[in-house]
């Protein structure tokens, strides 16, 4: 089994929703469910990262391992490598980056995308992608959708309807007869620890500024992500109001 640690960025302030790691789920605050998956992973730490005094109160509160950060930070990456550098993991350490919004992530992903960072050593990302059986989600741009090569290595990143089927899109975005292409990006990663230091040194890319899509800047560096195709679906992440909804209703079943 690969060794591995899990770090959650969670900050308090969302666009949509406002303290959203703090909302309640079951009558357990949406953070708690995280680490709880995290926890049935098979990593030997998991950690929640924030710069937020109430996250810090609500994770000892249940028990949590919590790591302070700056409120200068601008990404959840850059949490990540805050705490790897304070903790002061070593370079080759397996780091699985688990948002902060996915209270239903299975443990098997989690497991699944350190087990493929520890299995290509070319690559210095991995994630997980899932097919798309909704035209509705092709066309959203909250859904990324990626595109891979032959051997798994993601090629390309985008909000938009990506590959784009020339013929059957020709006349409008009408749903092509098949949707077997279309994979949905799971915001799920693994690196190792020296990686993330590297990576927040460098500048945003042109791609990861239009797309906001802080993967993009790997792909413009050269460097390699591997994508395996997840086991299992990754269930509902919280984004919106709706999202919430849908996930207390899946919990009071």
């Amino acid at each position: 089994m690969t060794a591995f640690k899990v770090v959650i960025p969670a900050r308090y302030q969302s666009t949509r929703l406002p303290g959203k790691p703090l909302l309640e789920i079951g009558g357990k605050p949406m953070i708690q469910h995280v680490y709880d998956r995290a926890c049935q992973s098979a990593a030997d730490a998991v950690v929640i990262a924030t710069d937020d005094a109430r996250i810090e109160a609500a994770v000892k509160g249940f028990g949590g391992e919590v790591c302070m950060t700056s409120v200068e930070l601008q990404s959840g990456t850059d949490r990540l490598a805050e705490v790897v550098t304070t903790l002061g993991w070593s370079d080759d350490q397996i780091v699985v980056n688990l948002q902060g919004d996915e209270p239903e992530m299975p443990a098997a992903l989690i497991n699944q995308v350190a087990d493929d960072m520890a299995s290509h050593a070319d690559a210095v990302m991995t994630t997980l992608g899932f097919p798309l059986s909704r035209f509705e989600d092709v066309i959203d741009p909250n859904v990324v959708k990626l595109v891979r090569d032959k051997a798994g290595y993601a090629q390309y990143f985008s909000r938009a309807p990506i590959p784009w089927h020339r013929n059957e899109f020709a006349n409008g975005l009408q749903s092509p007869a098949s949707l077997e292409l279309f994979y949905r990006h799971i915001g799920l990663y693994a690196y190792r620890a020296g990686f993330l230091r590297e990576f927040v040194s460098w500048e945003p890319a042109p791609t990861e500024m239009t797309e906001s899509l802080e993967q993009l800047r790997v792909l413009w560096h050269g460097r390699k992500i591997h994508v395996s195709i997840a086991d299992q679906s990754p269930g509902i992440g919280v984004d919106t109001q709706a999202d919430l909804d849908r996930v207390n209703e899946l919990f009071s079943i």
